[in-house]
């Protein structure tokens, strides 16, 4: 891997070539056609070319239903993007000499551990940050996802029970909870909560004066976004927009892997930091040039995505990760991007390093057609392409894939086995216990069998037989996905254990349940 990142860091110190582009001359006009044709609630754009904002503006409603604009200063929820500024508040604590990359953690954590002995010894503060500890995609997520009860290091100490998919250092899979070990790492560090740290270290030096990195700093902000999705169709993304509870969010403990806010004028501010290697408008640094380097450098190869043939011009020929970045090629041009979204708002932030030019798009709904296609847009504009219908090509994507979805539970729903259940209902209710989750409990009342999360306030529903003995999940909350429980009976006809998995196919990755393994276990009285 050194190679790799040695040749990131030559290419980086390379003087980049001044862009004199402006942004597109009918950027306005364009952004509104778009967002009413799609059905988009609002979108902010900031644009940063030659370290010189040409763009930070607004679009739409903060909230379906009320008049308030989206404007410059308006924060959005950022997502995954901020995994950038977690690495970079790590970034901090390695030029101060607190911390190195490769540094194990437990050098600054020995109480944490892995599920592996020899890994818990071998993983490195670079590790937590690249998606190579040998987790699966998603592993974990459940813990803060929809929301939680736990704390950030109740969280790192479940880490322990998450039974690896590879071998460490083996393969990439995207994983949230790792970084949130490395918020739980800088709190052990400084003595500082990652929200204070980063607040006081990363966002107010580098300009974000209306970022947030606490979720009830973010309620107090009067221009905030309302997150929206499309819950009244068969499937998640279909059906009427509409705003959602902004207070049912992901849980605050997983934050550092994507709990920020930021206006467009925030991501100027970020985007003119990243092309300036870490240097401030004043002449001081938030982070070394050094570290800057080493947070733009590959580290491990990304499975590359087979786009169809309209969409092969974003098919990248190399791409990995890099700490809190994705390094990839486009037309030719070295980008540095990453995408982010919690439920409800979605995010994109793309640097063209030789280009000197960035750019971050934030919306508060889901509509990622859109996102992708003013994404490409823009790299085309910024690459002197000619227009290629990138958000018609994107738009139409997204179409067939939610249509492919709703196809798939078509067909699922018309040809369930007319088998089962085995047992009488109380055959199957009781406390059922997965070493990493916690407790999930199926109870029973009048109308049939119930579940609960016990460890994610507000999920909770019933159950109906599907087939065999498998039922579904009817969730109390539209926004939380369905699931399948599947029961396994011994030879008595008693439950061994209960699995799960998302009923959709196209479901994000962070539920789960898949990676539930669950043991009935006794209450106690």
């Amino acid at each position: 891997m050194k190679s790799i990142r040695l040749f990131a860091l030559s290419l980086m110190l390379s003087a980049a070539t001044p862009v004199w582009a402006d942004p597109p001359a009918d950027i306005g006009e364009s952004v509104e056609a778009l967002r009413q044709k799609v059905g988009a609630p609002g979108v902010s754009i900031a644009i940063v070319e030659d370290g010189k904002t040409t763009l930070s503006r607004g679009w739409g409603v903060r909230k379906l239903g009320e008049k308030a604009p989206i404007d410059a200063q308006t924060i959005f929820q950022t997502g995954s993007t901020g995994k950038a500024m977690t690495a970079a508040a790590l970034a901090v604590l390695v030029d101060e000499g607190k911390i190195a990359w490769d540094d194990p953690v437990i050098k600054h954590m020995p109480w944490f551990r892995m599920y592996d002995p020899w890994v818990t010894r071998e993983i490195t503060i670079r590790d937590l940050l690249v998606h190579r500890s040998g987790l699966g995609l998603g592993q974990g997520d459940l813990m803060f996802v929809p929301r939680t009860n736990l704390t950030r290091k109740q969280t790192v100490e479940r880490v322990a029970y998450l039974k690896p998919r590879t071998s460490f250092r083996s393969a990439y899979a995207y994983d949230n909870i790792l970084y949130a070990v490395a918020g739980q790492l800088i709190e052990d560090v400084t003595g500082q909560r990652w929200e204070d740290f980063i607040r006081a270290r990363v966002l107010r030096p580098g300009g974000m004066k209306n970022a947030t990195s606490d979720s009830e700093e973010r309620f107090a902000v009067a221009n905030r976004s309302w997150p929206h999705a499309r819950l009244s169709g068969p499937l998640r993304g279909l059906g009427d927009q509409q705003a959602l509870n902004e207070r049912d969010e992901l849980g605050r403990n997983g934050a550092p892997a994507g709990g920020l806010a930021l206006s467009a004028n925030d991501m100027a501010a970020w985007l003119k930091i990243q092309l300036a290697h870490g240097a401030l408008p004043d002449g001081k640094r938030l982070f070394s040039e050094k570290q800057a380097a080493e947070m733009w450098a590959p580290v491990i190869p990304m499975p590359i995505t087979q786009l169809p043939d309209q969409l092969k011009p974003a098919q990248p020929m190399q791409q990995a990760y890099a700490l809190g970045w994705q390094v990839q090629d486009y037309r030719g041009h070295r980008i540095i991007s990453h995408g982010g979204g919690v439920f409800g708002s979605i995010t994109r932030v793309v640097i063209i390093p030789d280009k000197n030019v960035a750019f971050a798009i934030m919306m508060n709904s889901e509509e990622s057609g859109m996102l992708l296609g003013l994404t490409y847009e823009l790299l085309d504009h910024y690459l002197g392409e000619p227009d290629y219908g990138w958000t018609t090509k994107w738009q139409d994507w997204y179409a067939a894939r939610l249509e492919g979805g709703k196809a798939f539970l078509e067909q699922k729903a018309a040809s369930p086995a007319k088998s089962g259940p085995s047992l009488p209902l109380a055959g199957y209710a009781g406390r059922y216990r997965d070493p990493w989750y916690g407790d999930i409990v199926i109870g029973q009342d009048a109308n049939g069998l119930t579940i609960d999360f016990t460890s994610t306030p507000r999920m909770a529903g019933r159950l109906k037989h599907w087939q065999y003995d498998s039922f579904v999940t009817g969730f109390d909350d539209p926004a939380i996905e369905p699931a399948y429980v599947t029961f396994a009976l011994d030879a008595d006809g008693k439950v061994t254990d209960v699995t799960m998995k998302a009923v959709s196919q196209i479901a994000d990755f962070s539920w789960d349940y898949h990676d539930l393994d669950l043991k009935p276990v006794e209450d106690k009285k």
